[in-house]
């Protein structure tokens, strides 16, 4: 048998890149030189180098460092790309780009169309619970539950109550939630609430006769009663 550890190894060292990206660059104006640019530009940024120069471009890329700083200044003048300047805890300055302006016009269209609609309301209420605007990553991902998951927006919700309830606001956490309602084939807010409340009064009977001092695990299914 042969020593599947270095492959293991490949497939654990990636660069998450969305795959909205590659399905619509072509819409955004972006051509293929360009995309591979930001991409790699993408990737240098994950790896901790966030103002790679040209030379450390060019030498992952089929272009010179004259081509490459032309389109660099393309990118930045359409509005996918820009430079900002950063403070480190020495107080030095230094420069860096910014992909944000990528990640807003690719996410903040969806958004808005979601806003328009009946999951809408999903995108308000997590902004609500996590008292921030979604980064793209997470529109991203609410968008692959109802999208190919094909989760309900109550049942999206309903994972996020639990997930506020018990103090692990987190998305690994509620995909770790859905998952496992999938896996027990449950596709609905009601199915949710009867597997919690089984779960609930199973663990109150083997309890009764404890003198130990238990968790009161009523949550587990009360905030499931009753949705907007």
């Amino acid at each position: 048998m042969t020593n599947s550890l270095p492959f293991q190894h490949i497939l654990t060292n990636q660069v998450v890149i969305p795959n909205l990206l590659l399905q619509k660059y072509n819409k955004l104006g972006l051509d293929e030189k360009e995309l591979v640019l930001l991409i790699q530009i993408h990737r240098s940024i994950s790896n901790g180098n966030y103002f790679p120069t040209l030379q450390e471009l060019t030498s992952m890329l089929t272009i010179d460092e004259q081509t490459c700083s032309r389109l660099l200044r393309k990118l930045i003048q359409k509005g996918f790309l820009k430079i900002e300047r950063q403070e480190n805890s020495q107080e030095q300055w230094s420069e860096a780009y910014s992909l944000e302006p990528l990640w807003e016009k690719l996410f903040e269209p969806m958004k808005e169309e979601r806003i328009q609609n009946e999951d809408g309301s999903l995108f308000i209420l997590f902004e609500q619970e996590f008292g921030r605007p979604l980064s793209p990553f997470e529109i991203e991902t609410v968008n692959l539950w109802l999208d190919e998951d094909k989760l309900s927006p109550a049942l999206i919700k309903a994972a996020l109550r639990e997930s506020v309830l018990m103090g692990k606001l987190n998305f690994k956490y509620m995909d770790r939630i859905l998952r496992e309602w999938k896996k027990k084939g449950i596709h609905t807010v009601e199915q949710a609430r009867e597997a919690t409340k089984k779960f609930h009064d199973h663990q109150a009977t083997k309890y009764t006769n404890t003198t130990t001092k238990k968790r009161d695990t009523s949550f587990y299914y009360n905030w499931l009663e009753g949705e907007e």
